[in-house]
């Protein structure tokens, strides 16, 4: 798969998609700085986001770290009743976008990826995260941006969970992360057809680890699905990898 700047080798920054989070996070046991529950990201403005701190993990262990973005005029509360079923498994970060959408949608890379690494930076200096479950995940737009972000930063996130996307939009490719993608067979808003049983084959041919998963119904995402994104997120590093077929065919 392509980067859109491939002749372009000076290409660099925010506005080719780039995220610099320098250092390892603190080591397992390291005091967490917030208590569970929900608080705002720190970023300020009216589009700050939220952080999710889990009730139920163990204190002394590394977190995994989720990167949830929201779709198309969506927020950071929204985006967390989606993962509701699975947000007490990992420190969940919800940044919102400046627009209505994602920069990459309005503009270009530059605004809301410098906001998602302050968001990075000060997470990773200050939480015990596990360094090998570092993952960005989406929902529609977010889901699309999610993709375009891990490709980008295959050296930051471990994992992309790419829940109904349209498109992937990498300026550049770096490292090898691992792929979930899921889709509903009767969404109406992002047809399956049109995007990820195109995504998923382009991105198997380009070498990427992918799990897809379709399921029987609209642009959502159900509990279910979230439940196995999660186990992918957590399995060991290694475990087969491949096309996972819901009610309707697989991608291949």
């Amino acid at each position: 798969m392509a980067p859109a700047d491939a002749e372009d080798p000076a290409a660099d920054g925010h506005a080719a998609g780039r995220i610099a989070v320098p250092g390892a996070p603190p080591p397992p046991g390291t005091a967490w700085p917030l208590p569970p529950g929900l608080h705002p990201l720190g970023l300020g403005g009216a589009r700050d986001g939220l952080l999710r701190v889990p009730a139920t993990l163990p204190p002394d262990r590394a977190l995994p770290l989720i990167v949830m973005l929201h779709g198309a005029t969506g927020d950071a509360a929204r985006t967390l009743r989606r993962l509701a079923p699975i947000a007490d498994s990992a420190l969940v970060m919800l940044p919102e976008s400046l627009g209505q959408s994602w920069d990459v949608l309005e503009g270009g890379y530059g605004p809301d990826i410098a906001r998602i690494e302050a968001a990075l930076r000060r997470i990773l200096a200050a939480w015990p995260v596990d360094p090998q479950r570092i993952a960005v995940a989406g929902f529609s737009d977010g889901a699309s941006y999610a993709l375009s972000l891990a490709l980008m930063n295959g050296s930051l996130f471990t994992h992309a969970l790419a829940f109904s996307p349209g498109f992937v939009a990498p300026m550049r490719l770096e490292g090898r992360p691992r792929l979930f993608l899921s889709h509903g067979t009767e969404d109406a808003v992002l047809s399956i057809e049109h995007c990820s049983r195109r995504l998923v084959p382009k991105l198997q041919r380009a070498g990427y680890p992918v799990i897809y998963r379709e399921f029987a119904g609209g642009h959502t995402l159900p509990a279910e699905i979230a439940v196995t994104a999660l186990a992918f997120l957590m399995a060991a590093q290694g475990t087969a990898q491949g096309t996972v077929q819901g009610t309707a065919r697989g991608a291949d």
